[in-house]
């Protein structure tokens, strides 16, 4: 249950009713109010800025406004049992103590808690790395990132299909089959590896080289041409397995892998090329020179253009290069044509941080292929900067000249992985201190949620009990303490943060929001030390009920959350 959105519909209804008794001319501004947590000072549940934003709109003073609502609340609305005028004119609201019952026994009958519920479909791709090596820590947090949107989303009840773009076409793949071919080359026939800034370096190429050879010992290789095609099956499949084990070590699976190849041996492009024609939105023309370039330099050459300007791109864009031939973005046109005829609500890719610039012409070419009825979303994934002991974390060999996921998992785990890389907006870049992410420490935010759980795990196994076991609510015997009420407005806040999350896949918010619940959790179990009013068992027995109630709140959340995240919940630590 989402308590802020049940009262602020009821907050309005109430308006609408009591309008002349307020002496409203203009409600229409009803949107415009919003329920939120008050500031902690503040001893209240909820607090509503409704007498500025009605004040404003009706040339009413704000606090005297907020005098009379305040009446009608506590008159008309049973679950308000009390209401102070803050600032310039804030109500903030105590819920009274049988709504809170009521809350409370709704969270805890309802194991997805926090859940904001819709019911569409969404295709999202992500990583999609060139398949010329294993993945490096910059899309790890692309993967992360992805990953944990789908999970965000189905636990919305959602259907997601997580998709990964195999680009196994064009002068990179080649440039990658021909690296391996020479490192068979050294194995086989002892020749020595070229340095040409055009060919991959890693080690891993020559892993890859070593396997082919092993599994074909009989073959001839002397011939590149005869077996490219042979090799590069051969090599992209291996590059793809190092992938797909890097992902499966995060926690990552796809459900379906598109390869760039198809595109071309089913003839997507043209295809493609034909519908947009017919829209009228694709046509032979001459681009202008980039910006910067003279127009005495700039080499007209006729070719076909895309009119992405028309659907809120700053320029046309070049479907073909200058010899003719499809550029990439004309391939990547004919993919997301593919993914509109796949009928999904919504369409999600995950960037990273070098095709900040690409954004505007692919979500044009979807606005144009699907008549504007699917949603492209772009989201980037700024750089992540690696450091240990304080320094810049170093490369490795075998990489080449790159840091590789499996360096990174080699130095710390897949749930400190996972939770760090939304430790921070998306659109910030990352600092990832290796030394920080092991620490046993409230500064370490992983460890001290999963603490949270481990320690509440503990008090349970100490009283013989499990975890959501019934437990009996009367009003008349409850009395929450000032920290059991902080950590039920802040359970009570979940909701709001799962909806914030989904609304514009701001996914740092979940891991923020569980430290801070873990914060005042840890807290709350502190206390006790300091003070035996706050202690939770006493002669091996629970002190109050009330205990059991928030140990199971807590709980509850943390599972939901650390369960979106992807982050595992040790019962002990």
């Amino acid at each position: 249950m989402n308590i802020f959105e049940h009262h602020l519909s009821e907050i309005k209804k109430l308006i609408i009713s009591e309008k002349t008794t307020l002496k409203l001319t203009n409600v229409d501004n009803l949107k415009s109010i919003s329920l939120e947590v008050p500031p902690e000072q503040y001893n209240f549940d909820l607090s509503c800025n409704i007498a500025m934003v009605l004040g404003k709109k009706n040339n009413i003073d704000p606090k005297i406004l907020a005098s009379k609502l305040k009446d009608i609340f506590l008159n008309k609305i049973n679950n308000f049992s009390e209401i102070d005028i803050a600032g310039p004119g804030f109500l903030n609201i105590k819920l009274s103590k049988s709504s809170l019952i009521n809350n409370i026994n709704s969270i805890l009958k309802n194991k997805s808690y926090g859940s904001y519920k819709s019911n569409e479909t969404y295709n999202i791709e992500f990583v999609s790395a060139n398949p010329t090596g294993p993945m490096h820590v910059g899309h790890c947090r692309g993967a992360v990132y992805g990953d944990v949107l789908a999970n965000l989303l189905i636990f919305n009840g959602n259907k997601v299909t997580k998709e990964y773009y195999i680009n196994d076409y064009g002068s990179q793949i080649k440039n990658f089959v021909e690296s391996v071919y020479l490192r068979i080359l050294e194995i086989k026939y002892k020749k020595e590896f070229p340095k040409n800034e055009n060919l991959y370096p890693g080690l891993y190429i020559k892993d890859i080289a070593e396997k082919i050879v092993k599994s074909n010992k009989g073959m001839n290789f002397k011939d590149f041409e005869k077996n490219f095609k042979f090799l590069k099956r051969e090599s992209l499949n291996a590059s793809m397995e190092l992938i797909k084990n890097d992902l499966k070590l995060l926690g990552i699976k796809h459900d379906n892998f598109f390869s760039e190849t198809d595109i071309v041996n089913k003839d997507l492009v043209n295809k493609t090329i034909k519908i947009l024609k017919e829209q009228s939105v694709v046509e032979e023309g001459y681009l202008q020179p980039p910006k910067g370039e003279s127009k005495e330099n700039w080499k007209k050459i006729k070719r076909l253009i895309f009119k992405s300007s028309l659907f809120g791109d700053d320029t046309d864009r070049a479907l073909q290069k200058n010899d003719g031939s499809w550029t990439y973005f004309a391939n990547d046109v004919a993919y997301h044509m593919d993914k509109v005829n796949r009928n999904y609500n919504n369409l999600v890719n995950i960037l990273g941080a070098d095709h900040t610039g690409y954004i505007k012409r692919i979500t044009a070419a979807v606005s144009a292929l699907s008549g504007n009825k699917i949603k492209l979303n772009c989201k980037v994934c700024q750089l992540v900067k690696l450091y240990k002991n304080g320094e810049p974390f170093k490369m490795s060999k075998r990489a080449g000249d790159f840091i590789s996921a499996q360096d990174l998992l080699n130095e710390v785990e897949k749930d400190q992985i996972r939770f760090m890389m939304l430790n921070r907006s998306n659109d910030v870049e990352l600092d990832f201190d290796f030394n920080k992410v092991k620490e046993k420490t409230k500064d370490n935010p992983v460890f001290y949620v999963q603490y949270a759980y481990a320690r509440i795990n503990s008090l349970l196994r100490t009283l013989n009990l499990s975890l959501f076991n019934k437990i009996d609510l009367k009003e008349n015997s409850i009395n929450f303490n000032d920290m059991e009420n902080k950590i039920i407005r802040k359970v009570f806040e979940w909701p709001k943060i799962v909806e914030a999350a989904s609304r514009k896949f701001d996914l740092h918010k979940i891991p923020f929001y569980l430290y801070e619940l873990s914060t005042l959790f840890h807290a709350y179990w502190s206390k006790g030390n300091e003070d035996k009013n706050y202690r939770f068992i006493e002669k091996n027995q629970i002190k109050r009920k009330e205990i059991l109630l928030i140990i199971n709140l807590v709980a509850l959340v943390i599972q939901n959350g650390m369960g979106i995240l992807g982050v595992s919940l040790p019962k002990k630590m």
